[in-house]
């Protein structure tokens, strides 16, 4: 068995950007991906692509990064470890279209390890519907669990409760969306090591497929005033969730990194509107009734 080196791994999640990149690029049909290599003062660097203004989608990022220096001790806390040299790998991936039908998505999928050798992987996907589409709730979960299910049958309940509860704003007591699959701190022997960056890469693979359909599926469908401003609320519900508590944006402003890239994942445009409460039996109000953590879509 070859050695899986962080540098291997490095390597795999910097195609995998650039293929989610091609996917996405092919299916908008308008706008082409520009890229940005960017270097860290305190080791590494990474490659920022930006899509904008396209056909489909409206911003979109696709970040690759490979990492590496001394935790400040905030992280070192909150990560609860004491060796204070890391590095990190990953790809981070947000997706804001132009067409309110057409849903927000996220997805990160990362690997980190420790100056003494302690390693782990992490991520998820969720998505962040401006409307909630059943069918499409159902499949989006039917396709994460059929991933989760090829490894070990408990992950997918597992890791879509850990998504629930970690894509929740509190101070709004909602749902960023409909959820997804979240893991973290997924470790174990060499050959685990092997069998969990086999998952993390399928996870990531699984990206392009899922939201080209959705993509193609509703970019076409009317909408107007009324949908754009819904959409520019929900967009504001994105930012709070990013700007407080997103664990990956903390991350990387504590670790000095660059800000173009950590904020990559907040839209060119939202709004906030006053108390606004949907109207009774509207679209918006059904959306909002599913905000709720614990919905079942398999």
């Amino acid at each position: 068995m070859t050695l899986l080196t962080r540098e291997r791994i490095a390597e795999r999640l910097q195609q995998l950007q650039a293929d989610i990149c091609k996917a996405i690029e092919t299916t908008d049909g308008a706008a082409t991906f520009s890229a940005e290599n960017w270097e860290r003062d305190g080791g590494g660097g990474g490659i920022t692509r930006i899509i904008q203004h396209g056909r489909i989608i409206e911003k979109g990022g696709v970040n690759f990064s490979a990492v590496h220096g001394e935790l400040p001790e905030n992280i070192q806390r909150a990560l609860k470890v004491e060796d204070n040299r890391f590095f990190a790998t990953g790809v981070s991936i947000v997706q804001h279209p132009v067409n309110p039908n057409v849903p927000i998505i996220h997805m990160n999928v990362r690997y980190f390890e420790l100056g003494n050798g302690q390693w782990w992987f992490g991520g998820g996907i969720d998505l962040t519907p401006h409307y909630v589409d059943e069918e499409d709730a159902r499949w989006f979960h039917a396709r994460l669990k059929a991933v989760c299910d090829k490894y070990d049958a408990t992950w997918y309940p597992r890791f879509k409760t850990w998504a629930d509860d970690y894509f929740f704003i509190t101070h709004r007591n909602e749902t960023r969306g409909i959820g997804g699959i979240f893991f973290d701190r997924l470790s174990g022997n060499e050959q685990e090591k092997e069998r969990l960056f086999n998952f993390l890469i399928d996870v990531g693979e699984a990206f392009a497929p899922v939201y080209t359909r959705f993509m193609q599926k509703h970019a076409d469908e009317p909408y107007g005033e009324a949908e754009k401003k819904w959409q520019l609320l929900r967009r504001g519900r994105y930012v709070e969730f990013n700007l407080v508590y997103d664990k990956g944006t903390r991350f990387g402003l504590d670790t000095g990194g660059r800000i173009e890239s950590i904020l990559m994942s907040l839209p060119e445009q939202a709004g906030w509107f006053y108390d606004h409460k949907p109207e009774t039996g509207s679209r918006e109000e059904l959306t909002a009734r599913y905000l709720v953590k614990g919905l079942r879509w398999d």
